[in-house]
C-alpha cells in the first residue's frame, strides 16, 4: 500500500459540481491499494497515519505532535494511479488491486481509522468518482509512505534492523579469517590440496 501523505491548512472534494467533504487543518492522504495488500497493511498504514509527527507543538516545535495529538482532521482519498507502473511512456495499473476488492477494502481502513481515533474527523471523497481535489499544502510538508512487505509487528521489525545493522557492522570490519584463508592461493607444492573440482579433501592433511 502506497500513501502520499501531505499537511494542510484545508483541502476538499468536490464530485461534479458538489462539495462533498473537506477538512481544515489536518492531513489529506491519497491512498493506493496493492493486489497484495493485506490487513497488515491496514494496520500499519493506519498507525502511521495517525501518528506521524508533522506538526509543531505549542512552543513552536517542529515535528512534535500528530494528528492525534492536536484533535486535527484527516482526509482520504483513494487513488489507485499511486500503484502505477510504467510501460515506456504509458502507464500500467495491474499492480492497483481491482476496484470490487479494493472499495470493501477501502471502506475497513476507513473504519479502523474512525475507531483509532474520532470517526467525525475522518473524511474521505467517493470511491471510483471522478473527484477535484483541493489541497492547500501547508509547508510545503509531503510524505512517502509504503507499507512494508514484511512483518509489521513492533518487536518484529525492530528485530530486523538490529539484524541490518550487525550485518553492516560486519561487513565494515572487512572479511573474516575464514574468508581471508579461502581467498589464500593454494600452494603448488601442496599435493593433498584440493583443487574442488571433485570435491575431494585428503584426510591426510596436517591438521
Amino acid at each position: 500500500m502506497k500513501a502520499t501523505i501531505q499537511r494542510v491548512t484545508k483541502a476538499s472534494v468536490t464530485v461534479g459540481e458538489e462539495q462533498i467533504s473537506s477538512i481544515g487543518r489536518g492531513l489529506c492522504v491519497l491512498l493506493g491499494i496493492s493486489v497484495e495488500d493485506t490487513q497488515k497493511d491496514v494496520d500499519y498504514m493506519v498507525r502511521k497515519i495517525l501518528n506521524l509527527r508533522l506538526f509543531e507543538d505549542e512552543n513552536g516545535r517542529a515535528w512534535s505532535r500528530s494528528v492525534m495529538d492536536g484533535g486535527l482532521e484527516v482526509l482520504c482519498v483513494s487513488q489507485f494511479t499511486l500503484q502505477c507502473l510504467l510501460k515506456a511512456n504509458k502507464p500500467d495499473f495491474h499492480s492497483a488491486m481491482p476496484a470490487e476488492l479494493a472499495q470493501p477494502f477501502y471502506n475497513r481502513m476507513l473504519e479502523q481509522m474512525r475507531e483509532a481515533y474520532q470517526p467525525q474527523l475522518i473524511k474521505d471523497g467517493q470511491f471510483g468518482a471522478k473527484m477535484q481535489v483541493l489541497i492547500q499544502n501547508d509547508g510545503p510538508v509531503t510524505i512517502q509512505l509504503e507499507s512494508p512487505t514484511g512483518p509489521t509487528d513492533p518487536k518484529q521489525l525492530y528485530k530486523q534492523e538490529k539484524q541490518q545493522q550487525r550485518k553492516e557492522k560486519s561487513r565494515s570490519k572487512g572479511p573474516s579469517e575464514s574468508s581471508r584463508e579461502k581467498a589464500a592461493p593454494r600452494s603448488k607444492a601442496d599435493p593433498s590440496a584440493s583443487s574442488g573440482a571433485d570435491g575431494d579433501v585428503s584426510s591426510e592433511r596436517e591438521p
